[in-house]
């Protein structure tokens, strides 16, 4: 029995990917078909966090429905062990219906989790990374940076010296562990067992399709990126903010408030600095956060490649057929 690929669609934030999924899940609509988009977003997880992570609207809810969107609290955390068994479950449910899944986003590890499968990773470990934070104040992150490539040079090589949240969970893993973050990635032909399980009942394992909206321009996307953060900040990013951090559970080390935008905001709320300083180190950590989601997709095998400036629903037509 043959299987229709589950599409993914994946690219740096402001690419255009959300729309692209939006027209593709109308398309099918047109045909008399059905599809439910699966988010692939380490921040849209996250309740009371919607204008800086850029949720879907309730007109574009109720075009098709997402799933994986206001399932964590900012104080909980979640990772992508977590997402790959949520999305496995979900995409076994979504066939059951007779819908297409449709994976969406920028968050390259889930993509990675669920495509070739990850082994469970260790839960936090509050005294090691506060450990690393000391060293981080006294050292600097690019030194730390150095440590990590020391012992798991495959994580390093697609940091940035001062990735901060990451270096510090690959280095937290492997001195809690013994064991490099990368080595609890399997190799591309281990599918998620989950995954094949729960589609077991169409007859046939599952296929991925990744479609990688990559600008040809920086430049373009870097307009782009601008462009969207003033649009948050009109729309009262600033406020989200202060309302969040009014909450005496959540700090700005935790992973949700870590997340770009939210933590340039924090830093101004706290003083430390200017409100249009503020907007260029939001602008300037999208970039850097592009960059890095660029990186994965430049080295990702088996890729089908679009360029963001014009990617539009006939493109991707014409890529799938």
């Amino acid at each position: 029995m043959s299987q229709k690929p589950i599409l993914c669609i994946a690219g740096p934030t402001a690419s255009g990917k959300s729309k692209l999924a939006l027209d593709y899940a109308q398309s099918l609509s047109r045909r008399g078909l059905s599809a439910e988009i699966i988010c692939v977003d380490s921040a849209t997880i996250y309740t009371g966090m919607d204008i800086g992570t850029a949720k879907p609207s309730a007109s574009e809810l109720a075009i098709c429905p997402h799933h994986l969107i206001d399932i964590r609290d900012p104080s909980q955390s979640y990772n992508a062990g977590e997402f790959a068994r949520d999305a496995t479950r979900l995409i076994g449910e979504i066939r059951a219906r007779g819908a297409e899944p449709v994976l969406v986003g920028g968050t390259m590890l889930y993509f990675k989790a669920l495509i070739e499968g990850i082994d469970d990773l260790p839960a936090a470990d509050l005294t090691v990374r506060a450990e690393i934070e000391h060293e981080a104040q006294s050292l600097g992150w690019p030194a730390l940076h150095a440590n990590l490539a020391l012992v798991d040079p495959v994580t390093a090589g697609r940091l940035s010296p001062n990735d901060s949240q990451r270096i510090s969970r690959a280095l937290e893993v492997y001195r809690a562990t013994g064991k490099p973050l990368s080595s609890y990635f399997k190799q591309p032909q281990n599918v998620n067992a989950a995954l094949v399980q729960a589609t077991a009942s169409l007859g046939c394992e599952p296929i991925f399709q990744l479609i990688a909206l990559e600008p040809t321009d920086r430049a373009w996307l870097h307009t782009r990126i601008a462009e969207r953060f003033d649009a948050m900040l009109a729309n009262g990013l600033v406020d989200e903010v202060r309302a969040l951090k009014s909450r005496c559970d959540l700090n700005a080390d935790l992973p949700s408030m870590r997340c770009v935008g939210y933590r340039q905001v924090w830093e101004f709320l706290d003083g430390a600095c200017t409100e249009s300083e503020m907007r260029e180190r939001g602008i300037a950590a999208t970039r850097q956060l592009a960059k890095r989601q660029l990186t994965w997709l430049r080295g990702w095998e088996g890729k089908l490649s679009m360029p963001s400036e014009a990617a539009n629903l006939d493109g991707l037509l014409t890529v799938l057929a």
